[in-house]
């Protein structure tokens, strides 16, 4: 079996271009990497023409800093992390075409023709503004570099972008005695040249185009919120490490690497091109409207490949694809934390291929996806699907059925007579395969999961109805016998196929076991499903295809989790002036019921609140938005409000009054309270 037929489709499928400032983890695989993997390997099986690529993502000021710290040039640095991150994911078994990096010299000419299209299509703007810069690093630093004075409410310590104090807004030039977050430096303001993409210019364009999308609600939405602000946006900066601007006078400014790191996919597409020795193959899918161009990415990526990129593209002169999916994934967690290198919270990756197959944790990630919200690794978890799923489902079937064959019909398939309930059991086998293969033409990786082990325990259930080993001792239900194991052989034909984009290493073996001798990846979809096993086949000796995980393994990497766990030093926020009871009782402290949320238009962190105090209803203004992914979840919830504040206009809206919240490590969290009615004093 092959596919010999004409290629219906042309699939291009990117997955987001990890950062090459340290290794990658489990976390990351589950978004962005492991869905796009099992998404190509499908699309081959179905016969399409496949052109999956990726790669290091590695300029950009994080890069210079850390390489500073670690005493390493920029190149030694990503020269090190590309070498880990490539290295794991060939042990992931990912099926790239190719896996590029963008400090190869293809990848700055097409970027720099990325940016003259847009110059001279009038989508670029030059501007002189004024930004921090450390005369001792020599450096301009970004938003989140930089630390200060709050400009609100004097906490020293601010962050560039925001108080973590006091919940204000600002931009980083606004903060008191502004210091390098790295080397405390203190911070000058300096005029300084910049390059601005006119992304409000492609509103109109994006709005429409964006209209015509069935993507996931979450990722219009978010998509569509970007849009709606878009303003001119800086596409450069201070640094020697980046792509140099292609224009005279231009010495020491490069591309921001948010620009430049997804044009990396169309670059890593031309090296894959150059390889292959027709160095205009890349445009066979990135230049044929007819192409369907899918990005896999984590849904932080959302902005950049839903608004950002697409914008980008619709400025050139070269027809580039649009994206066409954006399967934006959700974050996985670890133990009920996120994974967190610095803080030891993380899985050795050296050692979990010590002790576990890349199949287990390709299934635990594909059965656990974060598709539609955050998802978590647990040790015990992932103990309980690889024993009761893959080995006790999934191997099961395989290992019972392929030693009664050896037994039973001397080691080769037999010949099938199917009665009813044979027939029904075959229909069944076809039913659910399809079920899969829709699974996976629509990005639901953990449905497809489901439904494998769905096949498997049919298969299962089947065997134990039909107990082959009463029909063996009879001559005369010899032949159901036979029958029966032919179709059990069936089903693990149809379970190689379908399990195989997600657990390859298995389903090949799989697949030799039931007789191939072929590479079950270039296999036709339709053509196994549709074929069945010549009769008379030999099977070669049944092996086990998974081990036990025991519970003594699992222990371990629980205990040295806790014991990695570095605690973090606990900091508190410096005591104001002491404050007399006289001044305290000024405060006039009121439980009030929030009625209506909405958004302030051109803000990412303020919202209108309607709070009924009771005696009567006020409208609050709060930059409370980033900390709520729904901010209508605070709808009906009772809050503390200080009522006699006086009122303020923020972004031209009237705030009359002040919602208390506390400080947490994520941020913020409005304070509820219970049982109180609207208008209660608090005390």
């Amino acid at each position: 079996m092959s596919n010999t037929h004409r290629m219906s489709e042309k699939i291009l499928i990117t997955s987001a271009l990890p950062y090459a400032n340290g290794p990658l983890h489990f976390g990351h695989i589950a978004g962005a990497y492991l869905p796009g993997d099992c998404y190509a390997r499908f699309q081959r099986l179905i016969g399409n023409d496949v052109h999956y690529v990726c790669g290091s993502d590695e300029y950009g000021v994080a890069i210079t800093i850390y390489a500073d710290l670690a005493k390493r040039t920029p190149q030694e640095h990503v020269d090190i992390f590309h070498a880990i991150n490539k290295a794991f994911f060939e042990k992931l078994n990912f099926s790239f075409d190719h896996y590029s990096r963008t400090t190869w010299k293809g990848h700055v000419e097409t970027v720099q023709n990325y940016f003259k299209d847009l110059l001279a299509n009038g989508y670029i703007e030059e501007k002189v503004t004024d930004q921090l810069y450390s005369k001792k690093d020599k450096r301009f630093l970004a938003d989140r570099y930089v630390m200060g004075t709050c400009p609100k409410c004097s906490f020293d310590g601010a962050r560039g972008d925001e108080c973590q104090k006091c919940g204000a807004s600002y931009e980083a030039t606004d903060l008191k005695k502004p210091c390098s977050k790295i080397s405390g430096a203190p911070l000058l303001l300096k005029p300084t040249k910049h390059w601005f993409l006119r992304f409000d210019k492609f509103k109109d364009k994006l709005t429409k185009w964006i209209e015509e999308k069935n993507w996931k609600a979450n990722v219009t939405n978010f998509a569509k919120a970007y849009i709606d602000e878009l303003r001119p946006r800086a596409i450069t900066r201070d640094s020697d490490w980046g792509i140099p601007i292609p224009l005279e006078g231009t010495e020491g400014k490069v591309f921001y690497v948010w620009f430049d790191a997804p044009i990396g996919y169309i670059s890593a597409s031309r090296e894959w091109a150059e390889i292959k020795g027709d160095t205009d193959a890349w445009k066979h899918y990135w230049c044929d409207p007819k192409t369907k161009l899918v990005h896999f990415i984590g849904k932080d990526n959302i902005p950049f490949h839903g608004v950002f990129f697409p914008a980008m593209t619709m400025g050139q002169d070269t027809p580039y694809k649009l994206v066409d999916e954006l399967p934006a994934n959700e974050f996985l967690n670890l133990e009920g934390r996120q994974f967190s290198k610095s803080e030891g919270w993380t899985i050795d990756l050296a050692r979990f291929f010590l002790n576990f197959t890349t199949d287990q944790i390709r299934y635990f990630l594909a059965s656990n996806a974060p598709e539609t919200h955050d998802s978590e690794f647990t040790w015990k978890e992932f103990q309980i699907r690889c024993n009761t799923e893959l080995l006790g489902k999934y191997g099961n079937l395989a290992n019972r059925t392929l030693i009664f064959a050896k037994k039973h019909t001397d080691g080769k398939t037999p010949r099938i007579a199917p009665k009813s309930e044979d027939e029904e059991f075959l229909k069944k086998i076809q039913t659910l395969a399809s079920s899969i293969k829709d699974a996976y033409s629509t990005f639901h990786l953990r449905k497809a999961s489901q439904l494998i082990m769905e096949l498997a325990s049919c298969g299962n259930v089947y065997f134990d109805g039909k107990k082959p080993w009463a029909l063996a001792k009879d001559p005369s239900t010899h032949q159901e016998m036979q029958t029966t194991i032919g179709c059990s052989l069936e089903c693990l034909k149809a379970l190689s196929l379908v399990s195989s984009p997600i657990i390859p290493t298995s389903a090949q073996k799989l697949w030799e076991l039931i007789g191939f001798d072929t590479s079950l990846e270039k296999q036709s979809w339709s053509q196994v499903m549709d074929e069945s096993i010549k009769a008379g086949t030999q099977l070669p000796d049944p092996e086990p295809l998974f081990k036990k995980v025991e519970d003594e393994t699992i222990e371990k990497e629980e205990a040295r989790l806790k014991e990695n766990l570095k605690q973090p030093e606990t900091t508190y926020a410096p005591l104001k002036d002491e404050m007399t009871f006289d001044n305290f009782q000024k405060l006039d402290l009121r439980v009030g019921e929030i009625l209506s949320v909405e958004a302030i238009p051109k803000s990412k962190k303020l919202l209108k609140l309607s709070v009924d105090l009771g005696f009567e209803k006020r409208q609050i203004v709060s930059g409370i938005s980033q900390f709520y992914e729904d901010p209508q979840v605070l709808v009906g919830k009772k809050v503390i409000v200080v009522a006699n504040l006086k009122s303020a206009n923020l972004m031209g809206v009237e705030s009359q009054g002040m919602v208390l919240a506390s400080d947490i490590e994520s941020g913020i969290e409005v304070i509820h309270i219970e049982s109180a009615k609207p208008g209660d004093v608090v005390r």
